[in-house]
C-alpha cells in the first residue's frame, strides 16, 4: 500500500519536473504595444496563418483562452462566452493589424487552443502511464490561471461516464496511425509556406498529397516506403482525373473513410467551402478577363452609338444664335492649358494643348459636336491616337497630325490644368504671343516633344548642374500637382471588381529586392492614397517600382542604388525573427559587394515609417526620421543593422583595428518634418525620390540643399500621389 502511494506521488512530481518552461504570456507582443509596435500577421491564398508571426499570433491567442475561458467549458459555441470571445478579440487587435473578416479564423483557433489545453491538464496530471486516472491537485504552477473550484469541477467532468466513452473513442481513432505527422508544432500552412520559399516557386499552393507527403518525412529526411506509394498513386491519379476531382486524389488513394468539413493534406483552416469544392470552382485569372473584356467590349459599343448620334448635329452654321455656347461646369470660362486623354482601349493621355470654353466658338464654321469642346492641339503624347472626332478640312486623323490645329474632344476627356512645357520663364527661350503663329507646325511639335519625353529626366539631369554652375542656393524647380490621376484611377476603379474585394498583382522583378514577386493590390490600397491615410507596405513597394523604372534604371542608377523589402526588414521581425532579417540583408548586401552602393531600407516600426540608407562599403548609415527621432528609438533596430555590416566586413576579409571594429558610423540627417500623424510614409517616399533625383550617394547632415525645406507641401506629398497613380494607370494593373 505504502509502495502504491509512493509511485502514485513520484509519478505526480515527475509530471511537474518534466513542465519547467513558464506559463506562457506573451509579454513581448504587450510590450511591444505599448510602445506603438503593431504586428502585421499574414495568410496564404486558403486562409492559413503563415509566417512572418503566424506563430506569435496563434501562442497569443492560446495566452488569452487560458486568461479568460475557463477549463470547465463543454460547448465552445456557448453564448455566454461571447463577453469572453469579444474580449479575446478586442486584444488580438490591439496587438496585431488584422481584418475583421479574419475574426472566424481566430475564434476557431481559440476554440481548438482550449480543447488542447484541457487535452494537456488531463493527459499530465490526471492520468498515470497505464492511462488510469490519478486524483492530483491543482499544479501550484496554473494557480493563478484555475481556482480550487475550477479544478475540482474540471477533474469530475473528465470521470463522467459519458465523457469517458467519448474519449476512448476518439482515443482508439488517434492511436497507431499508419502515416504519422512528423513536423511537430509545424502545420501544413507554414510547411507550405517554407516547401514554397525553398523552391523560390511563383506558385502560391501546393497540391494536397505534396505536402501529405512531405509532412510525414522525419528528421532522417527520407520518406517511408509506405508514404512513397500513396504518393506515387496520388501522382498517377493526377493524370487519370479530370482537374474537377483534384481536391480529392489523397482521400482516393488512402481509401479511408472521410469526415464531414475536412480537407484532407491541407490542414486546420482549410474547408471544403473555402476551396469551393462544394460551390463550385472560383473563376480563373483568364475567365475574370474575359468578363472585363466583355465590359470592355460593351463600353466602346455605347461610346460609338454616342459618338454616331453626335456627329448628327455636326452641320453648318452661319448665324451665332445656332452655335453650341454652353459652358461646361468643370471646365472653367476662357481659353485654359489642358490634358486630352482617351478612354478605348483603355484609358490613357494622349496628347497636350489648349481647351477653348468661348461663348460663340465655331471650328472651322462648323457647330461642335454635342458635348465636346475646342481644343488646340500642341503635344502629341501618344502619335498613333486617333481623334475622337477626325478634321475634314486638316484631313488629320491622328493626335500627331492635328498639332497645331483645332479639333472637337470630348468634354469628359479634358483634363484642365496642365502648363506647357514650352512656356518656359526663361527670357531668352520664350515664345512671344506675337510670334507664336509664325512658328511652323513642325518645329512646334518637335520642341514640345522633346521637352514632353525630357520631363521624367529633368531632375536627375539637371538638378546636380545648377547646383554645381553656381554657389547660390537655388532648389529645383516644381509645378503645382493636380488630382487628375487620381480621379482618372478613381473613375477606372469603380468600373472594376476591386472595389467589392478582387485584387490585382504588380511585377516585382529580382532587381529590385533581390527576389521576383507579384505584389498583390486591392482596394484598401487605393483608397490609402485616394483618402490620405497612413499608407501600407503595398503602396510603399509599388512606389519603389515606380522609383527604379522611372529614375533608377533609364539614368543606370541601378548600379548605385539599391532596394531592401519593407515587408521583410521591419521591427516586428526584427523582435521576432532577427535570423530571417539578417541572412536576408547580409544576401542583398555580399551580392553587391564589389561596389559602393547606397541601400534604401523603408524601415516600419509598427506604427511609423522612417528611412534608413545605408552604404556598407562605407559603413555609414544614414539615419531620416520625419518625426524628429534618432535611432536610440529603436535599439534592436541599430543592432541588427550593426551585425550585418560587420558580417559584411568580416565576409569581405577586410581587417581593421579593434578599435574600428564597432566604428559603423551612423548620421541623423535633418530632413523634412511632418506636422501630422499621417504623413511619414508619403515623407519617408520623398526622401528615396529625392536622393535618386540628384543621383548622389552621400546625404548631407542638414538634407540637400536643392530640397532642404522644415516640412514638405501638401503640393509635394500630393505630386507623390500622383506620380502613384499615373504609374498604376500605365502599368494597366486592371
Amino acid at each position: 500500500m505504502a509502495d502504491d502511494q509512493h509511485e502514485e506521488v513520484s509519478k505526480k512530481v515527475s509530471a511537474e519536473e518534466e513542465i519547467r518552461r513558464g506559463i506562457t504570456v506573451m509579454r513581448r507582443v504587450v510590450q511591444g504595444r505599448s510602445r506603438g509596435i503593431i504586428l502585421d500577421v499574414y495568410w496564404n491564398n486558403q486562409g492559413q496563418l503563415i509566417e512572418p508571426n503566424g506563430h506569435t499570433l496563434t501562442s497569443f491567442i492560446g495566452a488569452l483562452v487560458r486568461n479568460e475561458i475557463t477549463i470547465t467549458c463543454d460547448d465552445w459555441r456557448n453564448k455566454e462566452l461571447n463577453e469572453s470571445k469579444e474580449k479575446i478579440w478586442s486584444e488580438i487587435k490591439r496587438c496585431f493589424n488584422i481584418e475583421e473578416e479574419r475574426r472566424g479564423f481566430c475564434m476557431k483557433l481559440a476554440g481548438k487552443l482550449l480543447r488542447g489545453f484541457q487535452t494537456f491538464l488531463s493527459s499530465k496530471f490526471l492520468k498515470d502511464a497505464d492511462g488510469n486516472f490519478v486524483d492530483a491537485e491543482l499544479p501550484k504552477k496554473y494557480e493563478s490561471l484555475i481556482s480550487a473550484e475550477e479544478w475540482e469541477a474540471f477533474k469530475s467532468k473528465r470521470q463522467d461516464p459519458v465523457f469517458q466513452r467519448i474519449s476512448a473513442t476518439n482515443r482508439e481513432r488517434a492511436s497507431s496511425p499508419a502515416y504519422p505527422y512528423r513536423k511537430g508544432r509545424v502545420r501544413y500552412g507554414r510547411l507550405e509556406q517554407s516547401m514554397l520559399q525553398k523552391e523560390e516557386s511563383s506558385e502560391t499552393s501546393l497540391p494536397a498529397h505534396v505536402l501529405w507527403k512531405e509532412a510525414r518525412v522525419g528528421k532522417s529526411g527520407v520518406p517511408q516506403e509506405e508514404v512513397l506509394h500513396v504518393y506515387q498513386k496520388c501522382e498517377e491519379l493526377s493524370q487519370s482525373l479530370s482537374p474537377d476531382d483534384t481536391k480529392g486524389i489523397l482521400s482516393r488513394a488512402l481509401d479511408v473513410p472521410e469526415y464531414s468539413g475536412r480537407v484532407r493534406g491541407k490542414g486546420f483552416g482549410v474547408t471544403p467551402t473555402s476551396l469551393s469544392i462544394k460551390k463550385g470552382k472560383a473563376p480563373s485569372n483568364r475567365e475574370l478577363h474575359a468578363r472585363l473584356e466583355a465590359m470592355q467590349a460593351e463600353l466602346d459599343a455605347l461610346r460609338r452609338e454616342r459618338e454616331a448620334s453626335a456627329s448628327t448635329v455636326y452641320r453648318d452654321a452661319s448665324d451665332k444664335n445656332s452655335i453650341n455656347c454652353t459652358f461646361q461646369p468643370n471646365i472653367p470660362e476662357g481659353i485654359s492649358h489642358c490634358q486630352l486623354y482617351l478612354s478605348s482601349p483603355y484609358y490613357r493621355m494622349v496628347g497636350k494643348g489648349k481647351v477653348h470654353n468661348v461663348s460663340g466658338v465655331l471650328l472651322h464654321t462648323r457647330e461642335l459636336p454635342a458635348g465636346c469642346l475646342k481644343v488646340s492641339v500642341d503635344i502629341a503624347v501618344e502619335s498613333n491616337a486617333a481623334l475622337p472626332y477626325p478634321s475634314d478640312d486638316s484631313d488629320a486623323t491622328t493626335v500627331h497630325e492635328a498639332v497645331g490645329s483645332f479639333v472637337a474632344w470630348p468634354t469628359n476627356l479634358i483634363c484642365v490644368g496642365y502648363e506647357t512645357p514650352t512656356k518656359s520663364k526663361s527670357k531668352d527661350n520664350a515664345i512671344p504671343r506675337h510670334t507664336e503663329s509664325t512658328v511652323s507646325r513642325k518645329e512646334l511639335q518637335e520642341n514640345e516633344v522633346s521637352n514632353a519625353s525630357a520631363q521624367q529626366k529633368k531632375e536627375v539631369s539637371n538638378a546636380s548642374a545648377r547646383v554645381k554652375s553656381s554657389g547660390a542656393k537655388k532648389t529645383v524647380a516644381r509645378k503645382k500637382p493636380t488630382t487628375k490621376y487620381r480621379s482618372c484611377l478613381r473613375t477606372f476603379l469603380e468600373m472594376t471588381d476591386i472595389p467589392t474585394g478582387g485584387v490585382r498583382t504588380v511585377h516585382m522583378e529580382v532587381g529590385i529586392f533581390g527576389f521576383d514577386h507579384d505584389q498583390m493590390i486591392g482596394n484598401e490600397d487605393f483608397m490609402q492614397v485616394f483618402s490620405h491615410e497612413e499608407i501600407g507596405v503595398t503602396v510603399v513597394n509599388t512606389y519603389i517600382r515606380f522609383l527604379y523604372d522611372k529614375l533608377m534604371r533609364p539614368n543606370g542608377l541601378d548600379v548605385s542604388f539599391g532596394f531592401l523589402a519593407p515587408a521583410t526588414v521591419n521591427l516586428g521581425l526584427i523582435l521576432s525573427r532577427p535570423d530571417t532579417v539578417t541572412e536576408y540583408v547580409l544576401r542583398i548586401l555580399m551580392d553587391n559587394k564589389d561596389a559602393e552602393k547606397l541601400f534604401f531600407i523603408p524601415f516600419n516600426t509598427g506604427g511609423h515609417w522612417l528611412l534608413l540608407a545605408i552604404n556598407p562599403i562605407r559603413e555609414i548609415v544614414y539615419y531620416l526620421d520625419s518625426l524628429g527621432n534618432d535611432w536610440t528609438t529603436y535599439p534592436d533596430m541599430k543592432v541588427l543593422i550593426d551585425t550585418v555590416l560587420q558580417a559584411f566586413r568580416a565576409q569581405r576579409d577586410i581587417q581593421t583595428s579593434r578599435r574600428g571594429a564597432n566604428s559603423i558610423t551612423w548620421i541623423k540627417v535633418a530632413c523634412p518634418q511632418q506636422r501630422n500623424q499621417i504623413d511619414c510614409g508619403y515623407f519617408m517616399l520623398r526622401f528615396m525620390r529625392d536622393t535618386l533625383a540628384l543621383g548622389r550617394l552621400m546625404i548631407p547632415t542638414d538634407y540637400f540643399e536643392e530640397f532642404k525645406c522644415a516640412f514638405y507641401t501638401k503640393d509635394q506629398v500630393d505630386e507623390i500621389k500622383e506620380e502613384w497613380c499615373q504609374f498604376m494607370i500605365e502599368l494597366n494593373v486592371f
